[in-house]
């Protein structure tokens, strides 16, 4: 199961970068990405990095966040920047692996607030 890390209180204008690890050894992860989930809404896709690198990012984060995956590793971080209070929420990682098909993580909270 994905771990995740790095969630807490930033103001509004500020930064914070996740971390996502998924322990087990080898497990040939070939897609990676971030969701959340803001009170009273349903979870969103924020953004994704395939195996080959290839990236994608909602519109509402692009240009501010970035993902990246450490390289042949079973790590995933989102770095955000330019936070504003619409950030606020529950963020997940979830995976795809050939060895272990798909797993959420438990989330963990980003609050944006002054």
């Amino acid at each position: 199961q994905p771990v995740e890390s790095g969630g807490g209180l930033v103001q509004p204008g500020g930064s914070l970068t996740l971390s996502c690890v998924v322990p087990g050894g080898n497990l040939n992860i070939v897609y990676m990405a971030w969701y959340r989930q803001a009170p009273g809404k349903q979870r969103e896709f924020v953004a994704s990095v395939f195996e080959n690198d290839f990236v994608n990012y909602a519109d509402s984060v692009k240009g501010r966040f970035t993902i990246s995956r450490a390289n042949g590793e079973n790590t995933v971080s989102l770095q955000m920047e330019s936070l504003g209070t619409e950030d606020t929420a529950v963020y997940y990682c979830y995976i795809q692996g050939t060895k272990i098909g798909t797993a959420w993580g438990l989330g963990t909270q980003v609050t944006v607030s002054s």
